[in-house]
C-alpha cells in the first residue's frame, strides 16, 4: 500500500502496529548484515528502545552550535569541497579518528545491499568505536550530504541558511520514502515522504519553493513514535556547511 497524503502518514507513523521490515538476524558478527540487525533503526519492541536510548544519550555530549562552527570553518578550510565534511566533523566529535570506511559502509546500511568492502568497512569502524556511535555516522552520512545537496540547488532563492534547509526538508527531502510492515495482516506499506510533505490539505501551493514558510510539519525527520534522533545534529552539520558555502 501506498500513503501519499500527510493524516495518514502520521497515523501510520504513530502506530505501533506498523513496524519496519525486518532484516536478517544471522550475520556474521562485526559485518554489514550483523550491524543492521543491532541497530535502533531496524528494530522493534524492548530492543529498538534500548537502542535509541544508547544513540540519544551519545548525541547528549554534543553541542549541535560546535559542531556548526566546526563544519563552517572545515569547510572554508577546504575551499568550498564540502563533501565529507559533515562526517568527519561528526566523527571528530564522537572521537573517531579515521571515518574513511563511512562512505563504504554506508552503501548498503539502508538497502541490506552487502558486499566484501561494506564488510570490511564496518569492521574498521567497529575497530575504532561502540555500535552506538558507528550508527550515527552511518545514519548521517548520506541523509545530511543528500540535504545540502539537495540545499544548493535551491540557494538563490535565499540567503537564509536555516529558512533555506527547513524548505529543503519539505520540499525535498534526501530520503523519499519510509517503509512499514503491518504487523496484523503482514502487508508492506510504503509513505511516499515526498507527496505527504507536499499534500494541499495541509500546504499551501505545496510545490512552490518557499523558504518563508519557515518551520512546517514535514515528515521528513519522523513523527509518531519513532522520530529521528538528531535533528538538531543534522540540521546543524548542514547549516555550518552550507554557511561556509554561501
Amino acid at each position: 500500500m501506498l500513503i501519499t497524503r500527510h493524516a495518514e502518514a502520521r497515523t501510520v507513523l504513530d502506530d505501533p502496529r506498523y513496524v519496519p521490515p525486518p532484516v536478517p538476524q544471522d550475520g556474521r558478527e562485526g559485518t554489514l548484515a550483523w550491524l543492521r540487525a543491532h541497530v535502533s533503526r531496524f528494530s522493534t519492541g524492548d530492543p529498538h528502545d534500548r537502542r535509541r536510548r544508547a544513540v540519544v544519550e551519545r548525541l547528549a555530549s554534543l553541542d549541535p552550535a560546535e559542531l556548526r562552527s566546526a563544519a563552517r570553518a572545515m569547510t572554508l578550510e577546504r575551499g568550498g569541497e564540502w563533501r565529507r565534511v559533515p562526517t568527519e566533523v561528526l566523527g571528530a566529535a564522537l572521537g573517531v579518528k579515521d571515518t574513511a570506511a563511512v562512505p563504504v559502509a554506508a552503501s548498503g546500511y539502508l538497502s541490506g545491499e552487502g558486499s566484501p568492502e561494506a564488510d570490511a568497512a564496518v569492521a574498521t569502524l567497529l575497530d575504532q568505536a561502540d555500535l552506538p556511535t558507528v550508527t550515527l555516522l552511518l545514519q548521517a552520512y548520506a541523509a545530511t550530504e543528500g540535504l545540502i545537496e539537495n540545499t544548493l540547488k535551491h540557494a538563490a532563492t535565499s540567503v537564509d541558511v536555516e529558512a533555506l534547509l527547513h524548505e529543503t526538508l519539505r520540499h525535498d527531502p534526501p530520503l523519499k520514502a519510509s517503509r512499514r510492515l503491518d504487523t496484523r495482516t503482514g502487508d508492506e506499506v510504503t509513505i511516499d515522504l515526498v507527496a505527504a510533505n507536499r499534500d494541499p490539505g495541509v500546504f499551501a501551493d505545496p510545490d512552490r519553493f518557499d523558504p518563508s514558510r519557515g518551520r512546517t510539519p514535514h515528515l521528513t525527520f519522523g513523527y509518531g513514535i519513532r522520530p529521528c534522533p538528531a535533528p538538531d545534529h543534522a540540521l546543524a552539520l548542514a547549516a555550518g556547511v552550507l554557511e561556509g558555502l554561501l
